[in-house]
């Protein structure tokens, strides 16, 4: 399939087969694709959450609403912001690309200057904001290798973050819960699957400006 078929296929799978196990090499092309993911100054201010333990799913399930995707999915990934945007961590990115790259230091300390120059201007509230709309973008990028691999997805939003945030830990690490994806093969029983796929006309969606 190419891109365009592989997003006609895929929809919000509500009923996955609890007996289908990922392949590695699949799950390590999902994972690439979130690495690569464009963010905001190349800051990637989120962490990735591989959940395996069958025994913490069945805890984060009554707090996502009780919906079968978090036990029953092959993988769950819980994607997670960074609270805030710290001078350090700003330096930590700006030296690491700095050295990946060979970059003279003056420059790395100029750009790093310039982020903290622009994160500073936001309230913290903001900056945590900001933190997660670049968060969904990687989420974006493994939910389209999903559908490039002919792999099931579902984006859940339907959860109590707070609870999620007590459960793994995430507040003293300066992390938040911010959307969970759920990975794995849809079960025959689905109902979903044979629903068609409706989106806006694209001439409602798309307004030209000639």
């Amino acid at each position: 399939m190419n891109t365009i078929e592989a997003l006609k296929w895929r929809y919000a799978t509500k009923k996955f087969d609890a007996h289908f196990d990922l392949p590695t090499d699949q799950l390590e092309q999902i994972k690439q694709s979130i690495q690569l993911a464009p963010s905001s100054y190349g800051l990637q201010p989120y962490q990735v959450l591989h959940i395996k333990d069958s025994n913490l799913r069945e805890t984060l399930k009554p707090v996502s609403w009780g919906q079968p995707q978090i036990t029953d999915a092959s993988e769950l990934l819980v994607f997670c912001n960074y609270s805030s945007m710290t001078n350090e961590q700003i330096d930590s990115s700006a030296n690491a690309k700095g050295t990946f790259q060979n970059l003279p230091q003056d420059q790395v300390a100029g750009y790093a200057g310039f982020m903290k120059t622009k994160v500073g201007e936001k309230s913290p509230a903001d900056v945590a904001h900001w933190n997660a709309k670049q968060t969904y973008i990687a989420l974006a990028n493994a939910m389209n290798m999903c559908a490039e691999l002919e792999l099931d997805c579902c984006p859940i939003e339907g959860f109590e973050a707070d609870k999620y945030n007590d459960i793994l830990g995430l507040t003293e690490k300066g992390l938040q819960a911010c959307v969970v994806l759920a990975i794995g093969k849809r079960s025959e029983e689905d109902q979903t699957m044979h629903k068609p796929k409706y989106r806006r006309p694209a001439d409602e969606l798309f307004l030209s400006f000639d």
